[in-house]
């Protein structure tokens, strides 16, 4: 075998890795029975000191430098990724797993409008497809949703996801941006705006600070590290089909551990977005040959 296979191999076992590490958010969150802001706040320290670890271990002098020294374009990847958590946690509270996964699946063709929007950037016709096929999804799974909680989780899930589809184009627009010191920056932000908040920030135990520093370390700071290496051996579209194993496995894992069962209207609905999203993707794939 030759090392590039090796390289590769190793490639897709991290991004493999890294997409089970960031589908555990809703397993942690039901483990904890604190506010979310509460869950924010230790949440955001835990993973942001484990990305400011990995970053200055990996980049030495110029990591600690991005930390101290970020760009206004830093500072507004930052801002947008503090929002997505913000809106984040307290979704994956009130309303199902499932249907959280199947709006987070739709990131890719939420980026998609906005940089059609912002930069013009135009869409394959096979993505403007996927994503009406995608939206179709969207819309049967909130027809399923039970109550005024569902809808207010699905609502912020939906906010989530256009900051994170925002933070990509910005990404995209300021490609000089050092996205790991902002990720880190974004966490420990999103501990700052939490301390007013967070009713029982004072009050975890020794057992709940040990869940919060998983949740952190390994969701947040592994699931970053692994994509990051890991992205780096393939092409990005094969980076970003393998990610896609998050939005199937986060309801998996809540069914496994607390019986929590997707309903019918998620189940349909979540299949036609992942389709959409593996269907793109592979599309794209194909494409870049081409457009070489």
């Amino acid at each position: 075998m030759s090392d590039a296979d090796t390289q590769h191999r190793a490639g897709i076992a991290m991004i493999v890795a890294a997409a089970v590490a960031w589908s555990t958010a809703a397993f942690f969150t039901r483990l904890l029975h604190f506010d979310s802001w509460t869950i924010l706040f230790w949440r955001g320290l835990f993973g942001g000191g484990a990305i400011a670890l990995f970053l200055v271990a990996s980049q030495g002098r110029q990591g600690a430098r991005d930390l101290v020294a970020m760009p206004a374009s830093g500072w507004l990847v930052a801002g947008l990724s503090t929002f997505g958590m913000v809106t984040f946690i307290p979704a994956l509270q009130l309303t199902s797993a499932s249907n959280i996964a199947v709006i987070i699946a739709m990131q890719p063709f939420a980026a998609a409008a906005i940089a059609w929007i912002w930069l013009r950037e135009r869409a394959r016709p096979t993505t403007l497809l996927a994503s009406l096929v995608a939206l179709a999804g969207v819309a049967i799974t909130v027809s399923g949703a039970g109550g005024v909680a569902d809808y207010r989780g699905i609502g912020l899930a939906c906010l989530m996801i256009l900051a994170i589809a925002l933070m990509t184009v910005v990404i995209r627009r300021h490609r000089d941006t050092p996205m790991i010191a902002a990720a880190a920056l974004s966490n420990f932000l999103g501990s700052a705006v939490s301390i007013p908040f967070g009713h029982g920030i004072a009050a975890v135990t020794a057992a709940d600070l040990g869940v919060l520093a998983l949740f952190g370390v390994c969701q947040v700071g592994l699931g970053l590290t692994l994509f990051t290496v890991g992205s780096r051996h393939l092409p990005s579209g094969e980076a970003s089909l393998i990610a896609t194993l998050e939005t199937p496995l986060m309801p998996f894992w809540v069914w496994l551990a607390f019986h929590e069962a997707p309903s019918g209207h998620a189940l349909i609905g979540g299949a036609l977005v992942i389709g959409a999203v593996v269907a793109d993707i592979t599309a794209g794939m194909r494409a870049q040959p081409a457009d070489q």
